[in-house]
């Protein structure tokens, strides 16, 4: 297994499956502004590779994916508006990194996703969870604001109705609570949570490659209000698709009754 990491950020590959680890148990993974310049960078070498095909992220331990951002150091750091806008600034490398990666991203939660962790799972592709997980934006009992960027995710999965109450409330939500608004994709039990997302991330790296590249493209796209929609983007991914290798190597397949071999070009 091949690995990249930083004392609270662990990136590593195997195979096809690149594993994004928040590696702060003793604050149950809460965010600094370093730990999120390390995790773009993780991001980005998954986003260069091409061996890695879908891209895991969880949480070290069993208590947390991420619980938010370090709020002990909140005084030194996000006390004045500059201060803020700093804050979001150093942070920003990450959230564009996730976002803006080809390749598939799977949100694997065990325990508190909270505030800022929250928002990294949005911008996951999917979200898979345990039993024991809880969610919640904790922003009106802190005095915290969140902009567009932040709450765009949150109001495409779930509505903006069911958007203010998470935020109006602020309150906890469980796992199959966030299961029936839309949050999460599926709910395991603990113990099966990780073999039930290696096998779904095995499954997604067995697809042809430049396929999911334009389905995420395509799909992303057009969520977006017509007037920013990157039509050409859209439209280029699925053209790649039918002048690709891996198309004639599909058809091949198909008619050989045999597995196709995928290059992704």
């Amino acid at each position: 297994m091949d690995s990249i990491s930083t004392d609270k950020i662990l990136g590593s590959k195997k195979g096809a499956i690149g594993t994004l680890t928040f590696n702060y148990p003793e604050k149950h993974n809460a965010m600094s502004p370093e730990m999120a310049q390390a995790a773009a960078a993780v991001i980005n070498d998954f986003a260069s590779d091409p061996a890695v095909r879908v891209v895991i992220l969880r949480g070290a331990g069993t208590k947390a994916f991420v619980s938010g951002g370090d709020i002990s150091k909140y005084e030194k750091n996000r006390a004045t508006p500059e201060q803020v806008a700093e804050y979001t600034k150093l942070s920003s490398g990450f959230r564009d990194a996730l976002i803006n990666i080809d390749k598939p991203t799977i949100a694997m939660i065990r325990g508190w996703c909270l505030g800022g962790g929250l928002a990294i799972a949005l911008r996951c592709d999917m979200r898979i969870c345990s039993e024991d997980a809880q969610f919640s934006v904790p922003a009106a009992r802190l005095g915290i604001g969140y902009g567009a960027d932040s709450l765009g995710q949150l109001v495409e999965l779930v509505g903006p109705s069911v958007a203010k109450e998470i935020m109006f409330t602020a309150r906890r939500y469980t796992a199959h609570e966030a299961h029936r608004i839309g949050l999460v994709n599926h709910v395991l039990q603990a113990g099966v949570l990780e073999a039930f997302v290696q096998q779904y991330a095995d499954t997604i790296a067995d697809n042809a490659p430049l396929s999911i590249v334009a389905a995420k493209h395509v799909i992303n796209e057009y969520v977006k209000d017509a007037s920013t929609r990157n039509q050409a983007l859209a439209d280029k991914a699925v053209a790649d698709c039918f002048t690709s290798q891996d198309y004639a190597e599909g058809r091949r397949a198909f008619m050989e009754k045999r597995k196709p071999v995928w290059t992704g070009k």
